[in-house]
C-alpha cells in the first residue's frame, strides 16, 4: 500500500504546485524593479518538500466522496501557508536556521527583509487562493478561509510559534509542550482536513473522524521531528539537527528522554491509525500506510 500512497502523494503534490503556480503568477504583472520578491517566494514554495497538508485536503475530500478538484485549490493555500511559515521560523529572531530542505534558507539566499515579505506576500496569496478556489461556492470558500484563519492566527500556527519560543529554556512539563504543538503544528493539518471537508460537504461525523486523525498525526509527526533533530544528519534531515538542543528548546526528546519519545510518536501514529481504519475505504488504506510512512521517516 505504500507504493499506492507514495504516487499518491506525488500526484497531489503536482496538481498543488500547478495550482500554486496559477496563483503566484495570476496577475502576469510587469514586477520589474521588486522581481526578486517574487524570485524568493518561489524559492521556498518549489524547493520540494513532502506536502502533508495539501495531501490531506485532497485525500479528505475523496475519502468522503468528494471530487478532488473541489479541494485543490485549498490545497495550494495550506502549502503556501506553511511555506510562509517556514520561511519566518528560519529568521535569525526565530529559529535561526540556515537550511531548509536542503538549500540554503530564504534569508540566507535573499537577505533578511526580502525574507521578511516574501513570508508575508504568500500568507496573503494563501488567503486569496482559499477565497477564489474556483470549483466551490463563495459560501464554501468562506468556511474555508475561516479554518484556514483559526489553524494559522494567534489561537493557531502563530500563537504556537510564540509559546515555543517563550518557554525555551524554561521548565516545562507535558501539558505545556503538547498544548505548544498542538498550535505550532497541529492547527495546520486540522485546518487542512477541514478544509477538504468543506469541498466533500462531509457530515459532522466524518469532520469528527478527519479531525481526530489530524490531530492524532499532527503530534506523531511533531514528536517525530523531535527525535529527528536529535539523531539525524544535516544530509538526511535537509537542515541544521540538533539545533533544538543547542538553544535549550523543549522538546519530547529534551522532556521525556529519546526513547520515550519514540514510544510516544508510536502511540500517537497508532490513535491515527485506528481512525484512518474508521474512515474506511481506499482513502482509509492510504491514510494508514500514511501513518506508518511518517513514522518510519528519516527527514
Amino acid at each position: 500500500m505504500k507504493e499506492a500512497l507514495f504516487a499518491e502523494l506525488r500526484r497531489v503534490a503536482e496538481l498543488t504546485e500547478k495550482e500554486m503556480k496559477r496563483v503566484l503568477r495570476l496577475n502576469n504583472a510587469d514586477r520589474s524593479g521588486y522581481e526578486v520578491l517574487a524570485e524568493a517566494m518561489e524559492y521556498s514554495v518549489f524547493a520540494g518538500g513532502k506536502r502533508i497538508r495539501p495531501y490531506l485536503c485532497v485525500e479528505m475530500c475523496k475519502a468522503f466522496g468528494g471530487n478532488e478538484e473541489c479541494a485543490v485549490g485549498y490545497a495550494a493555500a495550506l502549502e503556501l501557508m506553511q511555506t510562509a511559515s517556514l520561511i519566518h521560523d528560519d529568521l535569525p529572531a526565530m529559529d535561526n536556521d540556515d537550511f531548509r530542505r536542503g538549500k540554503p534558507s530564504n534569508h540566507k539566499a535573499f537577505g533578511e527583509y526580502t525574507a521578511i515579505l516574501a513570508g508575508d506576500a504568500l500568507i496573503i496569496h494563501s488567503f486569496y487562493a482559499a477565497a477564489n478556489n474556483p470549483f466551490c461556492s463563495m459560501q464554501k470558500n468562506a468556511e474555508a478561509v475561516v479554518f484556514l484563519a483559526q489553524g494559522t492566527g494567534v489561537d493557531g500556527m502563530c500563537g504556537g510559534q510564540q509559546l515555543d519560543l517563550h518557554i525555551e529554556g524554561q521548565p516545562c512539563d507535558g501539558e505545556r509542550l503538547k498544548k505548544t504543538h498542538m498550535l505550532k503544528t497541529v492547527a495546520l493539518m486540522r485546518a487542512a482536513v477541514n478544509m477538504g471537508c468543506v469541498a466533500a460537504d462531509a457530515t459532522e461525523e466524518q469532520r469528527r473522524l478527519a479531525v481526530s486523525f489530524a490531530e492524532d498525526l499532527g503530534l506523531a509527526f511533531q514528536i517525530k521531528d523531535d527525535v529527528l533533530d536529535a539523531v539525524s544528519t544535516v544530509e538526511e534531515l535537509g537542515k541544521t539537527p540538533g539545533k533544538d538542543a543547542a538553544v535549550g528548546k523543549n522538546t519530547y526528546v529534551s522532556l521525556y528522554g529519546l526513547e520515550k519519545a519514540k514510544d510516544l510518536a508510536k502511540e500517537y501514529s497508532d490513535r491515527a491509525a485506528a481512525t484512518a481504519k474508521k474512515i474506511g475505504g481506499e482513502s482509509g488504506q492510504r491514510l494508514l500506510a500514511l501513518c506508518e510512512y511518517l513514522l518510519e521517516r528519516n527527514n
